[in-house]
């Protein structure tokens, strides 16, 4: 299954019915009067946060959809049915967006969150409704209101505990793969992972969830490489896990490039949480592994982690380090949201 994490769609919400212009007419019946009903309400256009969804693919082969209109009023005084409704089913961290991109409408963050994207047009009135004490017979009724009718976007932005950033290359979907039952490509060359990965890591008896990212380059904030597009992956995450790779030229020079993609990106990622680790430490001898520390430890002003990925180096190290501070942010949210109340003194 492809990933997809933007979809642009076409919705309608449904027309009302008419309202009846009509009049009883049976024998024996001199002055039957108005009977006619009114329109049924059209149906209204709805997104649903559901589980089982982590990815917007439904949506790559079906851009249009349309509310049913209600039903027109009859005789009788008989009113219309109501339209059927039409439930946009997305995962969890989708956000809805107006057709400029910018204006947010809706962000789906728990499940079983509804929003009402679109409004279903009222009903109109059949001439009953408006008989009077004067007018004993009016012969007209009101038309449906139409429905509303939009484009927007659709933006998917994972919900996950801890982020990889990095340069292409740095190990990302290594440890990914090592550390939790996803399947990422693996490969010798850089910008192997296309698309966002996410995978759950189980260490000590407790669980996060991680994502894996593509890497950043030098100037993909203005769409160098892969571009900057899948930073949105990682704006929920409580921490960062910045892997920077022991083999590169410069350890330091590649922190600072990364650091300045997500500084030009905005969004207040760069003032996340920061673990900082320099990645395949085995493959590198000792006196290199030494200056590489040094680099980057003078670049990003604290003590990086030594890991190896493929030889299992290091790894419950980071991983319970990782799990330290989402338990400390999860704690602060909490005490925010459930503040603790000191109770009056009396005697």
């Amino acid at each position: 299954m492809k990933f997809l994490d933007e979809a642009k769609i076409y919705i309608r919400s449904g027309n009302g019915g008419a309202g009846c212009v009509s009049f009883r007419r049976e024998k024996f019946i001199e002055f039957g009067g108005p009977d006619g009903g009114d329109g049924g309400r059209g149906g209204d256009v709805w997104v649903e946060c559901v589980e089982g969804l982590n990815t917007l693919i439904d949506y790559r082969y079906q851009q249009h959809f349309k509310a049913k209109a209600g039903v027109h009023g009859m005789g009788r005084n008989r009113t219309g049915a109501n339209g059927a409704d039409v439930i946009l089913k997305v995962p969890c961290g989708t956000q809805v967006l107006d057709e400029d991109g910018e204006s947010l409408l809706a962000d789906m963050t728990e499940v079983g969150q509804r929003f009402r994207l679109a409004k279903g047009g009222n009903g109109g009135f059949g001439n009953a409704y408006f008989t009077t004490s004067t007018n004993r017979a009016p012969r007209h009724a009101n038309p449906g209101q139409e429905g509303q009718e939009r484009w927007l976007w659709l933006r998917l932005k994972l919900i996950a505990d801890a982020g990889l950033i990095g340069l292409p290359n740095a190990g990302k979907s290594t440890f990914l793969a090592t550390v939790s039952a996803a399947k990422p490509k693996i490969a010798d060359y850089p910008f192997t992972t296309l698309h966002p990965g996410l995978g759950v890591v189980r260490i000590d008896a407790r669980e996060f969830v991680l994502a894996d990212i593509p890497g950043l380059i030098e100037g993909a904030h203005e769409g160098h490489g892969l571009g900057d597009r899948f930073l949105g992956h990682v704006e929920r995450c409580r921490v960062l896990i910045h892997l920077v790779e022991a083999t590169g030229e410069h350890a330091g020079k590649a922190y600072k490039t990364v650091r300045h993609e997500l500084e030009a990106y905005g969004h207040a990622i760069e003032d996340k949480n920061e673990i900082v680790v320099l990645s395949k430490c085995d493959a590198v001898d000792a006196e290199t592994l030494k200056t590489q520390t040094a680099r980057l430890k003078r670049a990003s002003g604290m003590t990086p982690l030594k890991l190896s990925a493929a030889a299992g180096q290091g790894v419950e190290a980071l991983l319970r380090e990782v799990m330290h501070v989402i338990e400390t942010e999860r704690d602060a949210e909490q005490a925010l949201e459930n503040p603790v109340v000191a109770e009056a003194w009396h005697p």
